[in-house]
């Protein structure tokens, strides 16, 4: 299963768990592209990538340059898809 991480503002990581819901209608890049805040950096890892204790979660890194797949949008909503009409 994947997960999605990021940086936060005061130096922290973000693990984003996407709801099963979410990744039925979604790829897990628009979710990241969503959910990740605007201008951050992110990286999908699989669960095995995030440790299991989570006794120090506070103290978790990761290093920017390590953070590739995207850049969270500036939009909190799901891109249309072609075709959609309301």
């Amino acid at each position: 299963m994947a997960r999605i991480i990021y940086q936060t503002e005061n130096g922290g990581v973000a693990v984003i768990v996407p709801a099963d819901e979410a990744l039925a209608n979604h790829t897990i890049k628009e979710i990241a592209e969503k959910d990740v805040p605007s201008g951050l950096p992110y990286k999908i890892v699989e669960d095995s990538d995030i440790p299991s204790d989570r006794s120090f979660r506070n103290a978790w890194e990761v290093e920017e340059s390590d953070l590739t797949d995207g850049v969270g949008s500036e939009h909190d909503t799901f891109p249309d898809k072609e075709g959609d009409s309301e």
